[in-house]
Formats: C-alpha cells, structure tokens, sequence
C-alpha cells in the first residue's frame, strides 16, 4: 500500500485534535488508512497506475475527519495528488507556490452557476489542456455542499483561475451521507468525470470502480444495510485492474 498526503495530513489532524470524533459511525473500528472497518479493509486493492494530471485536495477541517470521505480515493489513485486542510486567511506556502508553477495548468471543479464570471469557464477541457501544453492541475473543494461553496467564495487565491464544471448524466451513488440534491455527486464522482472529460480514460475508469468498491465496503459495516459479502463491487473494480495492470 502506499502512503499519501491524506493519510499524512489527516493523522497530523487527529493528533492536533481535543478530543475524538464522535459522529455516526465513530464506534465500528476502522482501519486509519482507508477507513473501512477492520476486518473489510482495502488498502492491499489499492490502484497502482500511472496518470500525468496533477490533483490538489483543499479539505475542510471536519471532512478530514469523516470516514466516508472519498477525496481520499483521489490521493489513493492519482499519486500526484497534494492535499491541505483549507485556510481562508493562511494558505500553505507551497500550496501557493503550485498554484503559479507556469508548467501547470491550474483549474478549479466547481458548478457553473456558482461562478459569477462567465469567462472564467473551460468549455472544451480536452483541448484546453492539449493548446496550454501544460500539465493539467484540477484543484477539487472537499468538504460538504455547504463547506464547498463557502470554500469557492472565500479563497482569493482561486479568483482569478479558470473553473470547469461537470455535468453528470446519472444520479449520484453516493448514498454513505445524505444531500439536499440528489444530483451532487461525491469528490471521487466528480473527479472521474473531470478525468473523464480531459481525456484520460482509463484512470478514470479506475477511479469510478474504486469508488464503488469503497461505498460498497463501507455500507457492509452498517449494520442496517443488508450484507452481500461476496462483494461484487470490488471484483469488479479488481478484474478492471488487472486489465491495467
């Protein structure tokens, strides 16, 4: 298995911590990397493939904590995936510098009817991406609905960069948390449809069925949720991979 930021930035997080998360779930003993339940983990399934788009995570200070989480499986994926709890007033200084690396092509995944500059949207990412000539860097705002937009409006540093906004054909299958929309999709779900759309298939593919391997794992830990241990959310993520591999 191997160890990314996420992991790094959400044990420095749980060791700056007062006292335990407590929310739903917070009983079922875990494992600390991929927060499945011990006995179901995934970690030894991992993705190990190469992709040459970059990701940055800014993760807001309670959906660290959250096992349901799915921005990790972007890190698990993607090993060029840098990750930071969000600031408003005190960006990480190397996070800053990424942003202005001229051989990057910084872009923020966020609705369109959200953004109050018109211009600032990327209608054809694929060639956006190919004329730039640049390595792409998608910048994705995990944290809930609520969280996420109020991280869009209160990052200056994200002002002035182009902004691509998905626009999924299905419901979402993130039913781990409830959404006030069922079309909001979770921060794995969107990725793999930006990945989708700037041309790289297969990790996309990846990524899509590692998400569904993960809901699947972590609904068996429920105790409501009717228990199918065959898994065959994750055979099919595995006979994927091997095609891959």
């Amino acid at each position: 298995m191997r160890i990314h930021q996420f992991h790094t930035v959400y044990q420095a997080r749980v060791d700056k911590a007062t006292k335990p998360f407590t929310a739903r779930g917070s009983k079922v003993k875990r494992c600390p990397y991929c927060q499945i339940e011990e006995h179901l983990c995934l970690c030894r399934y991992q993705p190990d493939i190469e992709c040459t788009a970059k990701f940055i995570l800014l993760v807001s200070d309670t959906e660290i904590f959250k096992p349901s989480n799915t921005g990790r499986l972007i890190a698990d994926t993607i090993k060029e995936t840098d990750v930071y709890l969000w600031s408003r007033t005190n960006p990480d200084t190397y996070l800053l510098k990424t942003l202005s690396d001229p051989n990057l092509f910084p872009i923020v995944i966020f609705p369109e009817e959200y953004v109050d500059d018109k211009k600032r949207l990327i209608v054809n990412l694929k060639d956006d991406i190919i004329h730039t000539e640049k390595k792409p860097l998608f910048i994705v705002l995990d944290g809930s609905w609520r969280e996420a937009r109020r991280m869009f409006r209160r990052s200056p540093y994200l002002d002035s960069l182009p902004v691509m906004s998905v626009h999924p054909e299905h419901l979402s299958e993130y039913i781990m948390r409830k959404s006030g929309n069922a079309k909001h999709l979770s921060t794995a779900e969107v990725s793999s449809l930006v990945l989708q759309q700037a041309g790289y298939e297969n990790t996309s593919k990846i990524l899509e069925y590692w998400f569904r391997a993960f809901r699947e794992s972590y609904l068996l830990s429920k105790s409501r949720t009717k228990k199918n241990l065959q898994r065959p959310a994750l055979n099919d993520y595995l006979a994927l991979k091997s095609m891959y591999a």
